[in-house]
Parts: C-alpha cells; structure tokens; sequence
C-alpha cells in the first residue's frame, strides 16, 4: 500500500481524522496478515515509511505508525504519505529464560504509542 492521505476534511476535526486514518491502516494490516502464508514463512513481516510526501518519508516500525502520522501532523503538514510492503517473516529461535507471553497483546496495541 503506498497512499497519502489528507490530513484536514471539512467538517472533522483533525484529531478524528487522525484516527480514521490509523483506522484504515489497522484493517489493512488485518487483512494483510490474514492471507495464506508460503510454504517455509511463519509470518507476514512489513516495511513501513512514513512521511509528508514520498521523498521525506522516514522508515517506521509497524508499532509507531500512530506516533509518525501524529508526528507528521504536529509539523503542520497537509497530507501524510505512508507506505506499507508486505514481506516474508522467518522467527529466530528464543534464548534460555523468555517466554512466549510477552507478546500477546502486540497486535490490539499497535498504534497506541
């Protein structure tokens, strides 16, 4: 997915468009994740970049989405630039001592930064 979208709609305040757009984005990656992964792959992995437009987009870890669209938002920009690739993932094995709990709730808090 590579889209821009505006950051200010007549009628809405800018805090719910904010939200739509991470809204937009939380579906995308559900639907995302839900198709049949390739034989050898664990899971779906992604490379985001985000930004005011394409050329100043910064790379962003799927967890800080919100963060950066708020971010881009602050600096006073009209629109918001946001790439998301779908990639292979491969998980590395765990070291002694870490449990697989840490991780549960990883995909509800995604863009609460």
């Amino acid at each position: 997915m590579k889209k821009t979208f505006p950051l200010e709609s007549p009628g809405h305040a800018p805090a719910r468009v904010i939200e739509s757009i991470k809204n937009d984005l939380r579906k995308y990656l559900k639907r995302e994740r839900r198709k049949p992964l390739p034989e050898g792959i664990d899971f779906w992995d992604f490379d985001c970049r985000i930004g005011p437009d394409s050329g100043e987009a910064a790379t962003t870890h799927v967890k800080e989405i919100g963060t950066a669209i708020e971010s881009v938002a602050a600096a006073g920009a009209k629109a918001v630039y946001v790439e998301i690739l779908a990639k292979p993932g491969h998980r590395s094995p765990r070291a002694d001592g870490q449990s697989g709990e840490a991780g549960a709730n990883e995909v509800e808090d995604e863009f609460h930064g």
